[in-house]
């Protein structure tokens, strides 16, 4: 025989066994069962093996059979409902949270885009009411400066110091 690593002879035994339990059990058809036979006639090992899953199938044959009542049945109906209960719960609730988590990751991504787009329209387009800010401390003296013929005289005035400095923002 040669040499096997024991994974494929533990492989090969095991394939061995399920072919002699078949083989004992009937299962194996006409061509299988006289490939087990040569076998059994060549090999001492499988011989042995054969008498000990035989006498291990007698020995299971002489344990007292249980009896199982109805509760049983219906206590384990009732825990296989359980479960399937709870698993479809455990579902149900996990759908439940990731559209809840779609639902804000939607809501956080129209507040970003809105956030983004008021900024970048602010940035870009000039503020209506900054010219009238700095043009405020004209406005606010304007029935003061029609009574002036024009602006080299009130420029005049101010060099000659008669208007007050309210602010630095003065013309």
């Amino acid at each position: 025989m040669p040499d096997q690593s024991p994974s494929t002879a533990s492989s090969a035994s095991e394939q061995m066994d399920e072919q002699l339990v078949a083989y004992l059990d009937g299962r194996l058809d006409a061509e299988a069962a006289r490939q087990v036979e040569q076998r059994l006639a060549a090999e001492e090992p499988v011989r042995r093996r054969l008498q000990q899953l035989a006498q291990s199938w007698d020995l299971l044959d002489q344990l007292p059979r249980s009896t199982v009542d109805e509760n049983f049945t219906h206590t384990t109906v009732r825990i296989v409902a359980l479960a399937a209960e709870e698993e479809v719960n455990e579902q149900e609730s996990h759908q439940a949270r990731r559209r809840r988590v779609r639902w804000v990751a939607g809501a956080a991504a129209v507040v970003a885009a809105a956030v983004c787009g008021f900024a970048i329209v602010s940035h870009v387009r000039p503020d209506p009411n900054e010219q009238l800010l700095t043009d405020l401390p004209v406005i606010e003296n304007v029935d003061q400066y029609r009574h002036a013929e024009d602006i080299d005289f009130l420029r005049k005035l101010h060099d000659e110091g008669l208007f007050p400095e309210e602010s630095g923002d003065a013309p």
